[in-house]
């Protein structure tokens, strides 16, 4: 197969190096489409970022590992050529679920992986992410790990049950040390799916636990954190969907202020997923409802394109990566 160095890709120390000197967040963007795809590789050249094309293993498993590595080097020869620089891309596996998988992901190009064992007890999810570290590191490939489960289900399926436990920061350091992990998704109030916070009872919405980050930034000074499940689910989109044909009945996003302060502080990576997918299928159901008799799918392809640049290019502005390639 693929090095990911062959492929043009970027390792995230990095990456991560300079975004914890100067508190700034790296984007880290899911993409299901070739339209998602071509709108974030247009965002971050016209906002020079640096970015992290999450794949989940879905994906993965959908396009096959040769069309994936491909993918993703055709984005980074297109920043090349097209005047951008040398703009730093990344290919993470996002949710790794066996040592197996990521594994395989590493050895058809990917750059970065992340093996989540936080279902698992403490000592079990020690195990499987050293395991992954230990293969990962002999090909120089970052790993993230995760401590602390999100409420919420993953694309897969994954942590599905509407739970959540806060990472305890008394457990970061013996995790890191013992596994040797690169960064560490943590859960601080964040959560996967479209209702990513509970409400105050007089309707306002409740800060994320700074207290927590605050606390494992201090334990584990100048390391990368992770912050999964931070998409802020712009009420536009969700109205688009719902005026045509859709149904969405209950969307709470995670504000754009809170997301900005976690960027400041440790948080060095930020993954955006439901904003995204959100976006893409609002703008399909409106101009598909517009043009009734159309046949050809670039009727909204070439259409959404621009729109979903324009999301990205507002993520790149509320984590404070431009001009940071």
């Amino acid at each position: 197969m693929y090095t990911y160095k062959e492929l043009g890709l970027s390792n995230t120390r990095t990456m991560f190096e300079r975004a914890y000197k100067e508190g700034y967040a790296v984007p880290a963007l899911n993409f299901v489409s070739i339209e998602q795809f071509n709108a974030i590789i247009d965002a971050c050249e016209e906002k020079r970022s640096p970015v992290i094309l999450l794949a989940s293993p879905n994906l993965h498993r959908q396009l096959g590992a040769e069309m994936l590595a491909r993918v993703a080097q055709a984005g980074v020869d297109r920043l090349k050529h097209e005047g951008a620089g040398e703009v730093p891309v990344s290919l993470h596996l996002d949710h790794g679920m066996t040592y197996e998988h990521c594994a395989h992901a590493i050895e058809t190009g990917f750059s970065s992986v992340m093996i989540d064992g936080s279902a698992l007890p403490f000592e079990e999810n020690i195990a499987l992410a050293r395991k992954v570290v230990e293969y990962a590191h002999e090909r120089n490939v970052s790993v993230e790990g995760e401590l602390g489960v999100l409420s919420g289900a993953e694309e897969d399926g994954a942590h599905d049950g509407g739970y959540s436990h806060y990472t305890d920061p008394k457990m970061v350091e013996e995790f890191v040390s013992r596994t040797g992990v690169d960064s560490l998704a943590i859960s601080i109030g964040t959560s996967h799916g479209l209702v990513k916070m509970k409400p105050n009872h007089d309707g306002t919405l409740p800060e994320l636990r700074f207290d927590i980050l605050a606390d494992i930034q201090k334990r584990l000074p100048g390391f990368p954190i992770v912050l999964h499940g931070a998409s802020t689910i712009l009420p536009k989109y969700v109205e688009m969907i719902n005026q045509f044909g859709g149904k969405l009945d209950e969307t709470i996003g995670i504000p754009e202020d809170q997301v900005a302060k976690a960027a400041k502080m440790a948080v060095c990576k930020v993954n955006i997923a439901s904003d995204g997918w959100i976006g893409a299928l609002a703008l399909t159901r409106k101009i598909l409802a517009e043009n009734p008799g159309a046949i050809d799918s670039r009727v909204f392809t070439l259409k959404v394109r621009p729109e979903l640049k324009d999301l990205y290019l507002h993520k790149i502005d509320i984590m404070g990566s431009a001009n940071k390639a």
